[in-house]
C-alpha cells in the first residue's frame, strides 16, 4: 500500500519515499518513524510509544529521537517552525498533521484515478489533456471570482502525470506559495492559488461517484 501526502509518497512494499517519481533516501529507523506518524494521524504519539516501535527493549538517549526527526523533516523539506508534515506537540510527541491519502492496487495492478479540482464547495472532474481554469465561459473548470483572470491557467492530464501551468495571468498561479514559472506536476493533496483563491487537487481514487459541476 502507498500513502501519499503532498508532492510525497511513501511506498510501504518497497520501504521507499518518493517525490515526482525519484527517491528520497531515508534511513530504515527514519522510515519507520514516518510510516508511524502517518498510520497514526492525525492523532499525536508519544515519545514512549515511539521509542517502543522503534527501539523496543532497548534504553536510547532523547537526542536519537531528534536527530531522527530532523532526518524525517530534512527529507520532506518540512521546516519545523511552519510545519506541513510533521507538528512537534510539546512536552509530548509529535504528530503528522497533513493529509493524506492510501492507494491500493487494483485487481489489474493499475490505479484508476480521478483528478478533480475542488474549491469551496465546488468540484469539477478534469478530462484528460488539457483543462483551461478561469473566467471565460467556453473553459473546463470555470471559476467566477475575484482575482481569476479570464484564461488564468490550465491543467493538462496526460496517462502519466498531470501538470498544472499559469498562463500569463495578472495575479499569478502559486504552489506551496511559489509563483509559478513554468509547468510543474500535480500529486494527490497539492493545493495550488490562481491569485487568493485556493484549490485542492485531488487524484486518488473516490469511494463513490464524482459530483460533476457544469464547467460552462
Amino acid at each position: 500500500m502507498r500513502l501519499c501526502f503532498g508532492e510525497f509518497t511513501l511506498d510501504r512494499a518497497t520501504r521507499q519515499l518518493l517525490r515526482a517519481g525519484g527517491e528520497h533516501h531515508l534511513e530504515p529507523k527514519a522510515f519507520e518513524l514516518l510510516d508511524l506518524l502517518l498510520g497514526r494521524r492525525p492523532e499525536a504519539v508519544s515519545k514512549r510509544d515511539i521509542r517502543d516501535r522503534l527501539w523496543p527493549n532497548t534504553f536510547v538517549s532523547e537526542s536519537n529521537l531528534t536527530d531522527l526527526v530532523a532526518q524525517v523533516r530534512h527529507a520532506l523539506g518540512d521546516n519545523p517552525r511552519r510545519p506541513r508534515f510533521i507538528r512537534t506537540v510539546h512536552g509530548f510527541g509529535y504528530a503528522f498533521s497533513a493529509e493524506a491519502s492510501e492507494q491500493h492496487p487494483s485487481p489489474s495492478g493499475r490505479r484508476h484515478l480521478a483528478p478533480r479540482v475542488t474549491w469551496d464547495q465546488h468540484t469539477i472532474t478534469l478530462e484528460a489533456g488539457e483543462n483551461i481554469l478561469g473566467r471565460d465561459e467556453d473553459v473546463a473548470v470555470r471559476i467566477d471570482a475575484p482575482g481569476v483572470s479570464r484564461r488564468h491557467a490550465r491543467i493538462v492530464v496526460t496517462e502519466h502525470q498531470v501538470t498544472l501551468e499559469d498562463l500569463g495571468s495578472k495575479n499569478g498561479t502559486y504552489l506551496n506559495e511559489e509563483r509559478l514559472q513554468a509547468p510543474v506536476a500535480l500529486r494527490d493533496g497539492d493545493m495550488f492559488r490562481l491569485g487568493r483563491l485556493l484549490i485542492v487537487f485531488r487524484n486518488a481514487p473516490q469511494a463513490g461517484s464524482t459530483r460533476t459541476e457544469a464547467g460552462r
